[in-house]
C-alpha cells in the first residue's frame, strides 16, 4: 500500500495541485457582484409570461434567453459549488452555494408558465411558428422533449408551486453530505505492529485495499462502528429524499419514482429491470471469483474487509500522479491524437483539484463545461487513483466534445450515457496495461485490479440499484425506511451477491449510510449499464481502429441531440438487449479462469 500521507489544511496546498476556480472569477467579490447584477434576470424571465404562444420568433427569442440564463447558472453555481467543495467546513462558502441555489430556484420558478404554455400551443400553430422562424428549428428537439410529457405537466401555478420547493426538496442531499465529509470524525486506526494511521473517508478504501489484514478489519470495524452510531440520522436523510422523490412522483402523476425518473432521462424502465435480471441471471461469475479470491488468499473465512486488497502479493507499486497522467496519455493512445491533444490541456491547465486536504469532499468527480470542465480527486500514489484519473478525464473531455459540438441547448448529455466515456477510458487503459505485461505476477496483478473492476461497478452498482429500488418499493407501499429495514434490506442483498464462500460481517449492513449517489435519484444503475457499453466500445475501437474510434468521437460529440439509446447506437451498442451485459459478464468468467491459472502456476 502505498505510504499514507499527512492531510493538509486546504491552505497548505500547492497551487499547481488545485483547480483554477478563478477561470470562473477571479475573486470571491466579483462573484457576489456578478450574483448582485443578475437579479434583473427574474424580472426579464416574467416578460415572456403570456407570450410564447405568440409568434414563433417570440417563442425563439425565449429560448436564446435560456440558454444564456444557464450559461450564466453554470458560472454562478459551480464557482460556488466548487468553493464549497475545496473545504464543506467552510460557512463562507457554504453561505455562497446557498445563496446561489436559493437565486436559481426563484428564477425557475419564475419560469414556470412556460411549460403550459409551450404544451398549449397547437401542432398547426407550431408548425407555422417554424415556417416563420426557421431559427426556431434549432429547438425542435428541446420542443419534442418538453410537449412529450404533456400528461405530467401541471398548471403554471402548480409548476411554480413545484419550482419554488426545488431548495426544499435537495436538502437531503446537502445535510447529508455535510455531515459525512465535514462533521463526522474517525478515530485513527492501528496496524499489526500498532502504528497509528488516520481513517477519514478519503483513506478508508486505500486502508482496505492494503496487505496487513489486522489494519484492514480495524478500520472495517472502526469505520463501520461510527456509522453504526448514527444509523438513525443517515436513516432519516435518506427516508426524507425517497418521501420528496415519492411527491415529484405522485404530483406529475407518474406511476412510481422510477419511471419519473427514467422518463425524464428518455430510458425505458424496462432497461433497469433487465440489468438487474441479468446480473442475477449470471450470479455464478461473482460467487466463482469469490471462491477463488478465497483460495488465493489461503485464508480459513474470506470477510469483507479482505475483497479489496490485491490478491497478488508483493506487485503493488506506487504511481505518482504525474506517472499516472503519463500512463493516461499512453493507455488513450488509440483514440487518436487530437483526443490526447484536449487530455494534455486538461493536465496542465489546472482543471484538477488533486489530493485530499482537511474538509474537502471525498471521492472524485467531474463537473461543469465553460470555461471547461473541473475534476476533483483524492490522489493517493495507487493504481486505483490512477485509473480514477482516466474516469474522470473520461467525464471531463466527454463534456468537452459536447460544449465543443453542440449548441448550448444540447450541450448536456443525460445520466444514462455519462458514464460510458469515464469507463471506456479505464478499458482502454487497462487492455493497454496488460498488452506490454507478460510475466505472471505483473500481470495477475493487473487482472486482479480488472476483475475488481467488473465486482465493484457491474456487480456492486446493481446491488445498490436493487437497494435503491427496494427502498422506493418499500416506501412507495406504505411502509418506513427506518434504520432496521434499511440495515436488513442490504444485509439480505450483500448475501445474495457475494454467496457462501464469504463471511459477511455484521457491520457490512451499514454500508448503505456512507454511498452518496443513494441520494442521486436512480443514478447508481448506470454504472452498471455504462461499463457494459464501454467494454464493448472499447472492444470495438481495438479490433476495428479508426470507424470505431469516429462512430465514437461522433458520440462524445452528441451531447443530447438525441436520446440515449439512440446516441450509443452511433457508437455500436444496443442498451435495449441484455447483450452487452452478457457479453461483459462472460469477459468477467474468461477473466476469473485466467487469474485462476495464472495462480495455479
Amino acid at each position: 500500500m502505498a505510504e499514507q500521507k499527512k492531510v493538509l489544511k486546504r491552505s497548505e496546498v500547492p497551487k499547481e495541485y488545485t483547480w483554477a476556480t478563478e477561470h470562473f472569477y477571479a475573486t470571491d467579490e466579483l462573484w457576489y457582484a456578478d450574483l448582485e447584477a443578475q437579479q434583473c434576470l427574474g424580472a426579464e424571465m416574467e416578460s415572456f409570461r403570456n407570450t410564447l404562444n405568440t409568434s414563433g420568433k417570440r417563442l425563439y427569442e425565449y429560448f436564446v434567453f435560456c440558454d444564456k440564463l444557464n450559461q450564466k447558472f453554470e458560472f454562478l453555481a459551480n464557482y460556488a459549488l466548487r468553493k464549497s467543495d475545496e473545504d464543506t467546513s467552510n460557512s463562507k462558502y457554504q453561505e455562497m452555494r446557498s445563496k446561489v441555489m436559493s437565486f436559481i430556484v426563484d428564477i425557475e420558478s419564475k419560469a414556470a408558465f412556460a411549460t403550459p404554455e409551450i404544451l398549449a400551443i397547437e401542432d398547426s400553430v407550431l408548425e407555422g411558428f417554424y415556417k416563420e422562424c426557421p431559427e426556431l428549428k434549432l429547438y425542435e428537439r428541446h420542443l419534442t422533449k418538453i410537449r412529450r410529457q404533456k400528461a405530467h405537466v401541471l398548471s403554471d401555478a402548480e409548476e411554480r408551486i413545484l419550482a419554488a420547493a426545488g431548495e426544499i426538496s435537495s436538502a437531503p442531499n446537502q445535510i447529508g453530505s455535510v455531515f459525512r465529509n465535514a462533521d463526522l470524525k474517525f478515530p485513527n486506526v492501528s496496524d499489526s505492529e500498532g502504528k497509528s494511521h488516520q481513517l477519514t473517508q478519503g483513506s478508508f478504501i486505500p486502508l482496505m485495499q492494503g496487505n496487513d489484514r489486522g489494519l484492514r478489519k480495524n478500520a472495517f470495524e472502526t469505520f463501520y462502528g461510527v456509522f453504526e452510531g448514527f444509523r438513525n440520522t443517515t436513516a432519516a436523510f435518506l427516508d426524507a429524499q425517497v418521501r420528496q422523490l415519492m411527491f415529484y412522483a405522485k404530483a406529475r402523476k407518474y406511476n412510481s419514482t422510477l419511471e419519473a425518473s427514467l422518463d425524464n432521462t428518455e430510458v425505458p424502465v424496462t432497461v433497469y429491470h433487465n440489468l438487474i435480471k441479468t446480473v442475477n441471471d449470471n450470479m455464478k461469475y461473482m460467487h466463482k471469483y469469490m471462491k477463488l479470491r478465497k483460495k488465493i488468499m489461503g485464508v480459513d473465512e474470506l470477510h469483507m474487509y479482505d475483497i479489496y486488497t490485491n490478491m497478488v502479493e508483493d506487485a503493488e507499486k506506487e504511481i505518482s500522479f504525474e506517472e499516472a497522467k503519463a500512463t493516461c496519455l499512453e493507455g488513450l493512445a488509440p483514440l487518436g491524437e487530437k483526443y490526447l491533444d484536449m487530455l494534455r490541456e486538461g493536465f496542465s491547465n489546472r482543471w484538477i483539484d488533486v489530493y485530499e486536504n482537511e474538509g474537502k469532499r471525498g471521492g472524485a468527480y467531474s463537473s461543469a463545461g465553460d470555461p471547461h470542465p473541473f475534476v476533483l480527486l483524492n490522489h493517493k500514489d495507487t493504481l486505483d487513483s490512477m485509473f480514477t484519473l482516466a474516469h474522470e478525464m473520461g467525464h471531463a473531455l466527454h463534456t468537452y466534445h459536447s460544449n465543443l459540438h453542440q449548441p448550448p441547448v444540447y450541450k448536456e448529455y443525460v445520466i444514462f450515457v455519462a458514464e460510458v466515456a469515464s469507463t471506456c477510458n479505464e478499458v482502454l487503459l487497462m487492455r493497454h496495461l496488460l498488452s506490454k505485461t507478460q510475466d505472471k505476477q505483473g500481470r495477475a496483478y493487473l487482472i486482479n485490479y480488472f476483475l475488481e473492476q467488473f465486482r465493484t461497478t457491474l456487480y456492486r452498482q446493481t446491488m445498490f440499484a436493487e437497494f435503491e429500488l427496494r427502498m422506493n418499493e418499500i416506501a412507495e407501499a406504505g411502509g418506513s425506511l427506518t434504520a432496521d429495514t434499511l440495515c436488513n434490506e442490504y444485509y439480505k442483498l450483500n448475501k445474495k451477491y457475494y454467496g457462501d464462500d464469504m463471511v459477511v460481517d455484521d457491520y457490512i449492513k451499514y454500508e448503505w449510510e456512507r454511498i452518496p449517489h443513494f441520494f442521486f435519484n436512480y443514478y447508481v444503475f448506470q454504472y452498471a449499464t455504462g461499463f457494459s457499453a464501454a467494454v464493448a466500445i472499447a472492444n470495438r475501437i481495438l479490433s476495428e481502429g479508426q470507424p470505431a474510434v469516429d462512430d465514437y468521437l461522433k458520440f462524445l460529440s452528441s451531447g443530447s441531440s438525441q436520446d440515449p439509446i439512440s446516441l450509443l447506437k452511433i457508437a455500436g451498442v444496443d442498451m435495449t438487449t441484455a447483450k452487452p451485459v452478457e457479453d461483459a459478464l462472460k469477459l468477467f468468467g474468461e477473466l476469473i479462469d485466467e487469474m485462476d491459472e495464472l495462480m495455479s502456476k
